[in-house]
């Protein structure tokens, strides 16, 4: 149970302070970590003398509306998330008689236009063409990696000359390199992320001679502070020269996936490449692509049996 200083007046959001340090401090990635504190400023930015034998489900949906007024509905949906955890412990603990979370209703400003997630094959062949692939590392190597791989950007950082089996043609991935903080090595995001991914002849080659003479177990593409958004600049630059839609290092790995279901590996090989603890994630990310593919289906089934002998 928590420590509370009066369970009558203590505020919501120093509850939440105390949860989040009591059940998620040191039990979660400082990435997740950073979005339930995140949350915390919110409420007290929101909700600052609001009792947590005050919360209702009228006080808790109208916390929901304040923060939806300025995020999209995705985000205020997140929000809610990280709070009703907390919420939930506060009711068995006897601190809220009801759950105040019942029937919320998550609203959300109207989405931003969608900038493109991935490249067709057309337009990766005319990013990949304008690389300036030199004869030693550089981050131009890193975009024609991820492309190739589908890693995720903090497990591309976190390679090192020791992860790549060049005799097996493979490319093993078992940390991410924390670019978002002081740098060094972190576990995956999780136990589905560790695996080994094969990487095709041309690229074997190219790493080969690449990574000779650095050292066995330093990461390859890291010399000092690395920011997302300084290989984003770069990769934009990049389309603008070949004049393709503007896309993330992110966009990449969408653009990695995209093109594997769109050549006929199965959801199941394209979940395990890209790491994804389950089928699921990679079906919700992908679905625009496996309803158009089953659409193809569709045809090719309708076309063989109408070729059937009655």
């Amino acid at each position: 149970m928590i420590e509370t200083m009066n369970s009558e007046t203590m505020l919501f959001c120093d509850y939440y302070k105390q949860w989040i340090m009591v059940y998620k401090e040191g039990a979660i990635r400082p990435v997740t970590m950073k979005k339930y504190h995140m949350a915390h400023r919110w409420l007290e930015k929101l909700v600052p003398t609001l009792q947590i034998q005050q919360l209702d489900r009228f006080s808790y949906q109208k916390l929901l509306n304040q923060y939806a007024s300025v995020h999209e509905k995705q985000t205020t949906m997140d929000f809610h998330h990280h709070l009703k955890c907390a919420i939930m412990d506060a009711v068995d603990e006897g601190l809220i008689q009801r759950d105040p979370t019942r029937k919320a209703i998550i609203k959300g400003k109207q989405p931003r236009a969608k900038k493109p997630k991935f490249l067709n094959q057309y337009e990766l062949h005319k990013l990949l063409d304008d690389l300036d692939l030199a004869p030693q590392i550089n981050m131009d190597w890193l975009i024609l990696l991820i492309a190739k791989t589908g890693l995720r950007f903090s497990e591309a950082l976190a390679l090192t000359p020791k992860d790549f089996d060049l005799t097996r043609q493979t490319l093993s991935v078992s940390k991410t390199w924390d670019y978002k903080g002081d740098g060094g090595f972190l576990p995956t995001k999780n136990q589905s992320s560790i695996r080994k991914i094969p990487i095709d002849w041309q690229t074997v080659i190219q790493f080969a001679e690449l990574l000779k003479n650095l050292p066995e177990d330093k990461p390859i593409f890291v010399t000092g502070k690395i920011y997302n958004s300084t290989v984003n600049d770069r990769l934009a630059r990049h389309c603008k020269n070949a004049g393709i839609p503007i896309i993330s290092i992110h966009g990449l790995r969408h653009t990695h996936a995209s093109l594997l279901l769109f050549a006929g590996v199965s959801i199941a090989s394209v979940a395990r490449r890209l790491g994804h603890s389950n089928m699921t994630t990679t079906q919700k990310t992908y679905l625009h692509i496996i309803n158009e593919l089953e659409s193809k289906d569709i045809d090719i089934i309708m076309r063989s049996l109408s070729s059937l002998n009655s």
